[in-house]
């Protein structure tokens, strides 16, 4: 669900108010998402760019290995085999995911739960598995938390209520409210308010990506809720 809160001149009421994301998609397209949400992701389809795959030549398997955390068993990632068929790309998207990873100033679970929100509100079931599978339990992030990052609905505590209805404003309209923001500066530094913002923009744009090329999810990754 989407926190909506209403924005001076926008004719909406004064009280806030819930709006499903499937809602949302059937009113922007209609034709599109008359059914099910997850009809056009459920479809078996090939990948309209193929991630690279074995055997790769000596500046591939290089790049792929510094993207994977040392001790890895499986394949590089689909998302990284992808991008390297853009190599320069590849080199400057890795520095900065990997430092909204390794060297945030977010404390992880609340970083997981910007990720999980913002993949679940843009519909990709690949990072989101991806994150519930290699993150969620190492930094406490529950299965019923997991749930609610698509559900929307949960009795969050006010640190994170206030980041997820940043994080929806932020998806909805490209703006944060002044009442958003003041909520969510009562519980986070000028440096980590703007992590929030390139955080939650970054995982929107991986999730552009993964949905666009359509990549099938992880086969060790855990299923998306439905």
């Amino acid at each position: 669900m989407l926190w909506c809160h209403p924005f001076p001149g926008s004719g909406f009421s004064a009280a806030p108010r819930l709006i499903s994301h499937r809602h949302l998609l059937a009113l922007l397209f209609p034709k599109q998402h008359s059914g099910s949400k997850s009809e056009a992701l459920t479809e078996v389809t090939m990948p309209r760019i193929e991630p690279l795959t074995p055997p790769y030549t000596p500046d591939v398997s290089e790049a792929l290995h510094r993207w994977m955390p040392p001790g890895v068993a499986h394949e590089p990632l689909a998302l990284f085999r992808l991008l390297q068929r853009h190599p320069e790309l590849a080199s400057r998207m890795r520095v900065l995911g990997a430092g909204l990873l390794a060297h945030g100033e977010l404390p992880a679970l609340d970083r997981e739960l910007v990720i999980a929100r913002v993949c679940a509100l843009c519909n990709c079931p690949y990072e989101w598995t991806v994150h519930a599978t290699v993150f969620a339990e190492q930094v406490g992030l529950t299965p019923e938390m997991l749930q609610a990052t698509v559900s929307g609905t949960a009795d969050w505590p006010a640190h994170h209520q206030a980041l997820l209805n940043a994080v929806d404003e932020l998806h909805a309209t490209a703006q944060v409210s002044d009442s958003a923001w003041d909520a969510l500066a009562d519980h986070y530094n000028t440096s980590q308010l703007l992590e929030i913002l390139v955080l939650t923009g970054w995982y929107q744009t991986i999730s552009y990506l993964a949905n666009a090329v359509r990549l099938d999810n992880e086969p060790w990754a855990t299923q998306y809720p439905r």
